[in-house]
């Protein structure tokens, strides 16, 4: 890549007065409610709002929450992952133009809790494909609450369950007390099974760390380079690759054949269109079995890592990072990918390797995308000229166009 040209992901590293947003899941039972009410009795939470997705024609989970104020919202017209996805972007605007017009004090952060039963993939869909909503507020990761009592009775029988937690960033472990210690390191195990990338955190009762449990660092380019390998998970520990093209790396046991993961290690810094137009169609390909995707990534002319994350079919905007991780498995530079399905065999591994492994170069990528017109990963193949604040809007993660600013003026 020529480097006097921009690069098709952001190089800003800072948010521009974006809000975190962190989506707060887990079974039903799991303790998401009591979790809730840890967190927000705690002062340096004073800033947040609240938003909670209720089902049923009467509302409960809201009155449990021992902070009733305007910065408490309900969304109680179905359940987030299917009908009010909709309701949940207005929630945010409106929130973003209070506060503009001065009506509530600023908000420091987001909390969004769903239903024992929601899937978080298209509620991160929404906040990420929204331009108006995605200018003002980001996503900060998905904590998903894990019962060590039940899991293990649970995970097999209920998809959601697992769906949950394969697309968590952090796992938070309730009820361990109650568990015992021998059913909570099976529990760990299972999860580790499901999402080896996600950080286990054990919940004391009726307590709760903000610091131990938000910046999950997946979403914002701002993350220390130190935080790489912590939310990149398994990979810190598994062994250095032989020098052959995109061979496996220890991928982690599969959970009763349904939710599996691998990891795969790039050699080489592979070209970024190609790249793009390789996972893109391994996206489309494996549409509705790929949960998760994420990663640092080595792109040729820049000496810096770029973070990918892709959920159920969507590609987020790609960032980099300030720099490569010093310490660890990622100082060699080299790009990992984990990748996080249901129902993969291994043959359909096998085929995801050997499509990156073959990625084209630049031109040819550039003249199949043509082709290809519902890629995902289509903005990733576009060079962005950097616009300068008087003509666009930056974030760490994109930038506004000058054609949608009018838009956004309106609306802000």
């Amino acid at each position: 890549m020529d480097k006097g040209r921009s690069a098709p992901f952001a190089v800003a590293a800072k948010a521009v007065g974006r809000v975190p947003v962190t989506v707060l899941t887990g079974f039903l039972g799991a303790g998401k409610t009591t979790l809730l009410n840890a967190l927000t009795a705690r002062p340096e939470m004073a800033g947040a709002a609240v938003f909670i997705n209720e089902l049923g024609e009467i509302g409960i989970d809201h009155h449990l929450v021992e902070r009733i104020d305007d910065s408490l919202v309900i969304l109680d017209s179905g359940c987030l992952c299917c009908t009010v996805q909709g309701d949940l972007m207005r929630a945010l605007m409106r929130l973003h133009e209070r506060m503009s017009r001065r009506e509530i004090a600023p908000v420091t952060r987001v909390l969004i809790e769903t239903t024992g039963l929601a899937d978080p993939a298209p509620v991160l869909r929404a906040l990420m494909e929204d331009r108006l909503v995605s200018a003002r507020f980001r996503c900060d990761g998905v904590l998903t609450v894990v019962d060590c009592e039940r899991a293990r009775a649970q995970l097999p029988r209920h998809r959601e369950a697992r769906v949950q937690i394969s697309l968590a960033d952090r796992l938070l472990l309730s009820k361990s007390e109650l568990a015992g210690q021998a059913e909570t390191a099976a529990v760990r195990r299972e999860l580790a099974a499901l999402n080896p990338a996600a950080a286990q955190i054990l919940l004391a009762p009726g307590a709760a760390e903000p610091g131990a449990i938000f910046g999950a660092g997946l979403y914002a380019a701002e993350a220390v380079p130190a935080d790489a390998t912590d939310w990149l998970g398994a990979v810190t520990s598994l062994r250095a690759p032989p020098p052959a093209p995109l061979l496996p790396a220890g991928p982690a046991p599969s959970h009763s054949g349904r939710v599996r993961s691998f990891v795969v290690t790039f050699p080489e810094a592979p070209g970024w269109r190609g790249f793009a137009l390789a996972l893109g169609q391994i996206l489309d390909a494996w549409n509705g079995r790929l949960l998760r995707v994420k990663g640092l990534m080595a792109v040729p002319g820049l000496e810096v890592p770029v973070v990918v994350q892709c959920v159920d079919g969507t590609a987020c905007l790609p960032v980099h990072l300030p720099a490569w991780p010093e310490g660890g498995v990622l100082a060699d530079r080299r790009g990992r990918l984990v990748f996080i399905g249901e129902d993969l065999s291994a043959a359909d591994e096998a085929e995801i390797r050997a499509r990156l492994a073959a990625s084209p170069g630049d031109r040819e990528a550039l003249r199949r995308a043509a082709t290809c017109p519902g890629l995902p990963t289509r903005s990733w193949l576009a060079e962005r000229v950097p616009l300068t604040p008087r003509q666009g809007l930056a974030s760490e993660a994109f930038t506004i166009q000058p054609r949608f600013l009018g838009e956004i003026r309106r609306h802000g």
